[in-house]
């Protein structure tokens, strides 16, 4: 059975907001700040502990998946704030692959979470795209591409978010989550 489809007019407005002006200057913001975040990140005192580097990185990491869910979804509503730490936990926690691979992260509401494959995808591409200036992509089973230029990974970072977006409205997932769970996308 099809689930009604959202009108038209929906369609065109989620497009249109996905170049809005609010997610346009918070994707400028996202590249800023991780410019900044690795200028930061490069001063001696914090390269030269390695728990500090290790920690200032996975902050950084965390951020940048927070803040791209953030544009994704747009900040509409309370329930919105607790995507976002979701998406920068799971940005966080993507070094600690086992984790995922185990199954240690048990989600009781794991079949209402449709948008959980997206975020994950953005938390992942952001976080490996980061970690692609200093190593390179790794693609299997092609191996290790060379390292990205810094120049791209801040274009990636920026830009990602309104690819994830355009993705959830080509797939419906936009329009499913607006159905089966009463969650609007506004990008």
């Amino acid at each position: 059975m099809l689930l009604a489809m959202a009108s038209e007019t929906d369609k065109a407005n989620a497009l249109l907001q996905l170049f809005s002006t609010a997610s346009v200057i918070s994707s400028l913001g996202l590249g800023i700040f991780c410019y900044l975040a690795d200028r930061l990140l490069q001063y001696s005192f914090i390269q030269q502990t390695y728990w500090l580097r290790a920690l200032s990185d996975n902050m950084v990491h965390g951020i940048i998946g927070l803040w791209s869910w953030a544009i994704v979804i747009g900040l509409k509503k309370k329930s919105d704030f607790t995507e976002v730490i979701l998406a920068g936990f799971l940005s966080s926690v993507i070094d600690m692959d086992h984790f995922i691979l185990a199954g240690s992260l048990s989600l009781k509401l794991k079949d209402s979470w449709c948008f959980l494959p997206w975020m994950m995808f953005i938390s992942w591409t952001s976080h490996h795209v980061r970690d692609g200036i200093r190593h390179g992509l790794w693609i299997c089973p092609f191996g290790k591409t060379v390292p990205l230029p810094y120049w791209l990974y801040v274009a990636i970072t920026a830009t990602l978010p309104h690819l994830c977006s355009f993705l959830l409205y080509l797939t419906g997932t936009r329009e499913l989550m607006s159905i089966k769970h009463g969650i609007r996308i506004d990008v």
